[in-house]
């Protein structure tokens, strides 16, 4: 009886013959960390980030129940001038928030329970959504990615525990090239 073959990775290309547009590349970009103290300040910072957002942009929010997340989205939904108020998205999931100008909609996401990967995201249509609209998801870490090679993820820190401390740190990492050039230091001003 013969031994089965060993297994074989794909073939190395011959030396001259790569093809450089079907690499894929997702680059991060340096993280950027800000301080706020209030949740006025958070707001703030969201306002100010909407002026860096375009359509097609894919905002992933992580944190602690009360860091901040959906504080940050008024100000995002503020900046970016849409209707309604931006409220957490939790029990309906998803809100579409048009906008009041020629700016794009925002697309609220609350991924918190929701289990599974992009397979369990696919019934919102996000990657029809995409681009036209900044899609804000929240809890959407391992569960969104897959939508596009790039995305912002900001994650936000806060005390744990019985606290009435206000201080957020928040850290903005761009992903792809669409964030390779951003300039997120400027959020800090």
């Amino acid at each position: 009886m013969e031994a089965p073959a060993a297994p074989q990775g794909p073939a190395e290309p011959a030396p001259g013959t790569e093809n450089p547009a079907t690499e894929i590349t997702v680059t991060e970009s340096t993280a950027t960390d800000i301080t706020v103290t209030s949740p006025e300040q958070m707001r703030d910072l969201g306002r100010r980030l909407a002026k860096l957002l375009r359509p097609g942009d894919l905002v992933m929010l992580n944190g602690e129940l009360g860091a901040g997340k959906t504080t940050l989205t008024r100000g995002l939904g503020e900046g970016l001038g849409v209707r309604g108020a931006v409220t957490s998205p939790t029990f309906v999931i998803a809100r579409v928030h048009p906008s009041l100008g020629d700016g794009p909609p925002l697309v609220h996401v609350d991924a918190y329970r929701l289990g599974g990967g992009l397979d369990e995201m696919e019934d919102l249509d996000l990657d029809v959504s995409l681009p036209d609209s900044v899609i804000v998801v929240e809890w959407g870490e391992g569960k969104v990615e897959e939508l596009t090679d790039d995305r912002l993820r900001l994650v936000i820190d806060r005390a744990v525990g019985d606290t009435t401390d206000e201080v957020r740190h928040v850290t903005l990492t761009g992903i792809g090239p669409r964030w390779a050039a951003a300039d997120l230091s400027a959020l800090t001003a």
